[in-house]
């Protein structure tokens, strides 16, 4: 159990990263793709394809560089690879991983030795060879560039979902209601939250705030930081809707749409590009709410809406998919006749 103690100050510096995290999700989108164990169902169609990519493009020293840094079997990995600075994107992270100061590298790399086998350049790099980490930020830009470019949006769709839903909690419970919409993967006993974790283990904020970053590819367990005087992350999954898939464009035919869902349904789905309760979708389309309530359950039924029950409430999003049709995006499976 990892349990995260706030101070007043750190719940007022709580926020959420506004996209997928470039350096996370290529980590963790590897740890899918090499992880000893059967991979997981959900992640089937985009496994299958980035390692086509991988193969094509001919990458397997850097695929084994980056996992030799992160293995998927290992329960540490060095705080440089997660800069902070990937919250302004994939190349102000690579600068940030060039810049680590030469005694946290050291150190961390030290810590990965004790607890997995290393293989020469890794040590080369541990000794602060300047060449080893630019073939370490190479390696990120070209395996990001391969397996995890490509379905961007896909990632960014399952992320916004939960950003949504998070954003709406906010909003309407404030900083505690957020922290508390996240069991049964966390538990907010204030003032400490209480996280779901592979090690027993207390972080102090310390007033440094908490950047919380909804993740496509982290599975089941949140991930933190390992030394507790960094600027501190929490990483954790989201729900993937059973239909995921990468989308391809195609252009939007509403009057298409509701030749397929009826009209009313056409509707709904449109309402609810921006979360709502039940309540909402009705007043906003100006039908009864036992009427919404049986649009939103049938298009629930096929993948196409996402509920979730926060407090009181429950609160409806658009899955991926069913962005994705009411966009005119169809996954390409879903268009063979």
């Amino acid at each position: 159990m990892l349990r995260i103690h706030f101070t007043d100050r750190d719940l007022a510096r709580v926020h959420l990263a506004r996209e997928p995290d470039p350096v996370w999700e290529t980590l963790l989108g590897l740890h899918q793709l090499t992880a000893p164990r059967r991979g997981l169902p959900v992640f089937a169609p985009w496994r299958r394809d980035a390692r086509a990519r991988l193969a094509d493009s001919h990458l397997v020293g850097p695929v084994r560089m980056l996992s030799a840094l992160a293995p998927a079997s290992a329960g540490y990995w060095p705080d440089f690879l997660t800069p902070g600075a990937s919250a302004d994107g994939l190349d102000a992270a690579l600068e940030a991983l060039r810049a680590t100061p030469k005694p946290q590298l050291r150190q961390e790399m030290d810590r990965l030795a004790r607890t997995h086998p290393l293989p020469r350049w890794a040590h080369r790099l541990a000794g602060g060879e300047a060449h080893r980490m630019e073939e370490v930020a190479t390696a990120f830009r070209l395996v990001h560039r391969t397996i995890i470019t490509p379905d961007w949006t896909g990632a960014a769709g399952t992320t916004e979902a939960d950003r949504a839903l998070r954003t709406r909690v906010l909003r309407d419970r404030g900083v505690e209601g957020l922290l508390d919409s996240f069991r049964p993967l966390m538990d907010w006993r204030p003032p400490v939250l209480h996280v779901r974790y592979p090690e027993d283990r207390d972080l102090h904020l310390g007033g440094r705030g908490l950047r919380l970053i909804p993740s496509h590819f982290c599975w089941r367990t949140p991930i933190a930081l390992a030394d507790p005087s960094l600027p501190q992350v929490l990483a954790y999954p989201v729900t993937h809707p059973p239909a995921w898939a990468p989308p391809a464009t195609r252009e939007r035919r509403p009057e298409a749409l509701a030749t397929l869902l009826g009209r009313t349904r056409a509707r709904v789905l449109a309402a609810l590009d921006t979360t709502a309760t039940t309540g909402e979708v009705a007043q906003r389309l100006g039908i009864s709410a036992p009427s919404a309530s049986e649009h939103i359950t049938a298009l629930r039924e096929v993948s196409l809406v996402h509920s979730r029950r926060t407090g009181s409430q429950v609160v409806h999003t658009l899955t991926p998919l069913g962005t994705a049709l009411l966009r005119g995006e169809l996954p390409p499976h879903a268009t063979a006749s």
